[in-house]
């Protein structure tokens, strides 16, 4: 009998993470309803102000892709690791490859799903058209991945426990995405936070992702932010892949 191919096993494996993931209410909420929820909320409050909701609309986009990437990761590596499953599956015939490329292609496809969401949203319901400049879009959601999974499997590392899960992925999620304007537009923020924001890569995402779908400004005009993602997407994939590990930390 012919032995499947590794794209077949990551196949398999994503078809697997895909119907686990519908089977957990608290990761579709946290991935998909927590987002809109805001994204319903603010819109709401700022309906009569399209300046606004220019500005909110894409920063919801840049949370999203935070949410299905960083925030997932980290809760998911973090118990694989702690319920000993990583242990065992590093101990069976499949390859650590598979297993693992199933798990990123399913919060890929998370990210997807939001921020196609998020913009279909925008159009019929807060007055925002339709992307400027799908290329940006694309560039800056793939970065963005990339970027925000790496940290989120390498957050993982520093978490000792499951159960402490919430609050150390929270004490970083939150801060974030409230210093990097979301809600609001980062260059109306006092110096200190735009200075604190402009360090950080979530800023970077959001400013590309309103180029793209309400600037119209081109890949180009926001080519520094773009490096910063890069080089945040770099260390975070370094200091995953340093600091990984198949054993639970209470062995």
């Amino acid at each position: 009998m012919r032995e499947p191919s590794l794209a077949g096993m990551i196949w398999r494996q994503y078809r697997l993470e895909r119907r686990m993931f519908w089977r957990n209410p608290s990761a579709a909420f946290f991935n998909f309803l927590l987002p809109l929820l805001f994204l319903a909320l603010f819109g709401a409050v700022f309906s009569a102000h399209q300046k606004d909701l220019n500005v909110i609309v894409p920063g919801i986009a840049g949370m999203s892709v935070v949410s299905t990437t960083f925030t997932a990761l980290a809760y998911n590596m973090t118990f694989l690791r702690e319920q000993g499953i990583l242990k065992r599956i590093r101990g069976t015939p499949m390859p650590s490859g598979a297993y693992l490329g199933g798990i990123a292609l399913s919060a890929v496809t998370n990210t997807i799903i939001q921020v196609g969401i998020v913009t279909v949203a925008g159009k019929l319901f807060f007055g925002v058209d339709w992307p400027r400049d799908w290329g940006e879009l694309v560039v800056y959601v793939a970065v963005g991945v990339v970027c925000f999974a790496g940290l989120g499997v390498a957050f993982s590392h520093a978490i000792p426990n499951f159960e402490s899960t919430a609050a150390y992925v929270n004490a970083v999620f939150l801060p974030l995405i409230f210093v990097s304007g979301v809600f609001y537009d980062s260059a109306k923020a006092p110096r200190f936070l735009r200075d604190i924001a402009e360090a950080l890569p979530l800023v970077h995402v959001i400013d590309g992702l309103s180029g793209a779908m309400v600037k119209g400004t081109g890949l180009g005009h926001n080519a520094p932010g773009l490096g910063v993602v890069v080089l945040w997407g770099a260390a975070g994939l370094w200091l995953a892949a340093r600091g990984f590990s198949w054993e639970s930390r209470r062995n």
